[in-house]
């Protein structure tokens, strides 16, 4: 199994040891590969699409054309896990600041967000989110982090924080407003490895 982590913005390297983390407690063989350009695309089972600066990372991905291919293997069934930025770019709708700022979004899933929802970055915080997926709530790092709005078609909430969305799944797409790379609980990478 090969995990690609979408590396032109972000905390790629901490997407990579986290899913390296996580194979190696599954008792998978494979690894985790930073994603730059076409051929890397090629070549991985999955992706992850890391926090960052939303429009940066839409724009790099146009740029270094991978945008379309990303779509078309979402389509293909690759499995894709957006957190905090990824969040926003596998969204269908975006906010005013989505608008504004132009980012393009992949729109792969039947969901709308606000961009940061829960503040700026002196505005970041922790806390624990409760996932129906999990047996115990996840301890989510909220770095300028998005809410997702709501969700329809085959778009389900599979997380909330005090009533709020913020962890979704459709089929073999699933996004994350926090950080799970950051928390040192595994269990959501884990969980996503299983998908694909």
């Amino acid at each position: 199994m090969r995990v690609g982590v979408v590396g032109v913005q972000g905390d790629v390297s901490e997407h990579v040891d986290a899913v390296r983390r996580a194979m190696e407690e599954e008792g998978l063989p494979g690894d985790a590969v930073t994603v730059r350009r076409p051929p890397d695309l090629a070549k991985v089972d999955a992706l992850t699409i890391p926090g960052g600066e939303s429009t940066t990372i839409s724009k790099l991905l146009v740029k270094f054309e991978l945008f379309d291919d990303i779509v078309r293997r979402a389509g293909e069934g690759m499995p894709i896990l957006g957190t905090c930025a990824g969040c926003i770019l596998l969204a269908k709708e975006g906010d005013d600041q989505v608008s504004k700022t132009e980012t393009r979004l992949l729109g792969l899933m039947d969901m709308a967000v606000d961009r940061n929802a829960f503040g700026r970055q002196r505005e970041s915080f922790e806390g624990n989110v409760e996932v129906t997926i999990l047996d115990k709530p996840f301890h989510g790092v909220f770095i300028r982090a998005p809410e997702i709005l709501r969700t329809w078609g085959g778009c389900a909430p599979i997380g909330k924080l005090q009533g709020r969305i913020v962890l979704a799944q459709q089929g073999h797409l699933v996004a994350a407003a926090f950080h799970p790379e950051l928390s040192g609980d595994l269990r959501i990478h884990r969980w996503f490895l299983r998908l694909v």
